[in-house]
């Protein structure tokens, strides 16, 4: 596995503070309308924070388990309904972004330290079936960017992009 995909999993944090620089509650809140581009998704901003922060939480767990029991179930859940029934609009956008970066580098530290080996361990997702570990970390950096993209598109969509 090339441990590059570690450093890009640990600045996550980071990244994600400086998508949602300088943006207001109402453009952490604003959702896009029905019939928007695709390429800025259906959720508000906040809705996307909040999905990445219970998603990776998650997907620490997930490498957890896979590192330290035989085969373990990795149960998947409904990121519609966690959005719909766990109200993220009233949840902290910035508690979500810090509490994601000190998940990253904190778990990071653990990465780091495991032998090559490990990351041949597996896990089994009860809907994508059977993933080692080096997999699950790569699928988790792209989860996140594809929403990252997302974030950044409605930036643009406000007048807000940062590039």
């Amino acid at each position: 596995m090339d441990r590059a995909i570690i450093d890009k999993y640990e600045a996550g944090g980071a990244r994600l503070r400086q998508a949602v620089v300088n943006l207001t509650r109402e453009d952490l809140l604003c959702k896009p309308a029905a019939d928007a581009d695709p390429s800025v998704g259906k959720w508000s901003i906040q809705q996307v924070l909040i999905h990445l922060m219970d998603a990776d939480l998650i997907a620490i767990d997930r490498m957890k388990r896979i590192i330290a029991m035989e085969n373990p179930l990795l149960a998947g859940f409904d990121e519609n309904l966690f959005i719909s029934k766990l109200m993220p609009e009233e949840q902290s956008a910035q508690d979500a972004v810090t509490i994601l970066d000190l998940a990253y580098k904190n778990f990071g530290r653990v990465l780091r330290k495991l032998p090559e080996e490990t990351f041949k361990r597996i896990g089994t997702h009860n809907e994508r079936g059977v993933t080692t570990l080096g997999e699950y970390l790569q699928y988790m950096v792209n989860h996140f960017d594809h929403h990252l993209k997302f974030i950044h598109a409605k930036r643009a969509k406000m007048g807000k992009e940062m590039w």
